[in-house]
């Protein structure tokens, strides 16, 4: 591409952006959905907290599902004043294969978890794996809702898991779908440390 045309249209590019980041000037607490089949909703996840951490933002993470695993971002967190954590603490729900027991604990996660939505000290709340919680029926979706659109109102969320509802899609402000092209997992290699956990 000549010269003189490269600088025309970076030009126009620039325009564009500019008026577009013109008019995004409304200052909110923003709910960020990350679902679909593919690795990545939580690593995502785990950018967002490492970002707030960056301007001393306070975070309140519920973890549903992966409670039990030792993870190198548990590692981490754990070493971070600002984060404080709830964790379910039985793991996948095909290792306990005990649906009241996990009712049960999944209630005690998610009573933290309604704690930090209710809480204007934290500035960002992640809601790992919420979404199977809803579609194995755990928890009521109403209630989540409501809780969700009650929150403080500068409040940040992130919500991860597969299979998002069509009622959390149409709630938050940012829905983004991982697509699972490729996995390692499925060549036989095991989770590997930094990496998956």
């Amino acid at each position: 591409m000549p010269e003189n045309q490269y600088k025309a249209r970076m030009q126009r590019k620039k325009s564009y952006i500019d008026t577009r980041i013109e008019k995004a000037n409304i200052d909110k607490g923003v709910i960020i959905l990350l679902t679909g089949n593919g690795k990545g909703k939580s690593s995502s996840a785990l950018g967002m907290i490492c970002r707030a951490l960056g301007y001393d933002m306070k975070i309140g993470i519920a973890k549903f599902l992966k409670g039990v695993q030792d993870t190198g971002e548990d590692m981490f967190l754990a070493k971070q004043p600002n984060v404080q954590t709830a964790y379910m603490k039985t793991g996948f729900t095909w290792d306990t294969q005990d649906k009241a027991f996990d009712t049960t604990i999944v209630q005690e996660t998610w009573s933290k978890a309604k704690q930090y939505l209710n809480d204007d000290s934290i500035n960002l709340v992640v809601l790992d794996e919420l979404t199977y919680m809803i579609s194995y029926k755990y928890l009521d979706e109403t209630q989540i809702i409501n809780a969700l659109n009650n929150r403080p109102k500068d409040q940040h969320v992130v919500i991860t898991g597969r299979a998002a509802s069509k009622n959390l899609i149409e709630l938050a402000d940012t829905v983004g779908e991982i697509k699972d092209i490729k996995h390692a997992f499925r060549a036989n290699i095991k989770a590997q440390k930094g990496i998956d956990l």
